[in-house]
């Protein structure tokens, strides 16, 4: 399924809905902080659910208490779209629930 990229003036909007996203490397990110380390990798695994359901997959990286998220569309060619934003959106009430600070 191909997306449609967000312009700039979308892509603005939507991150003022996300405090604590941003861009990098053409990325929208955000990093994480939890109160454990099993609590950071639940996190991850909760990640993954979403993003089966959403059939779409950004890079996760788990360290000690932290986990940092990564994601662009493929098929949009790298470029950040709704899915992305749809991703995010999820993962921030996933954080929230998991203790992320």
């Amino acid at each position: 399924m191909s997306a449609e990229a967000l312009s700039h003036e979308e892509l603005g909007e939507r991150l003022a809905e996300l405090p604590g996203w941003g861009v990098e490397d053409g990325a929208l990110g955000r990093g994480f902080r939890f109160p454990s380390h099993f609590a950071a990798a639940a996190f991850v695994v909760h990640v993954a659910r979403i993003q089966d359901e959403l059939n779409h997959h950004s890079d996760l990286t788990l360290g000690y208490d932290t986990v940092t998220l990564a994601v662009r569309t493929h098929d949009a060619g790298g470029a950040l779209t709704v899915r992305d934003i749809e991703l995010a959106r999820r993962v921030r009430d996933a954080a929230t629930a998991h203790g992320a600070r």
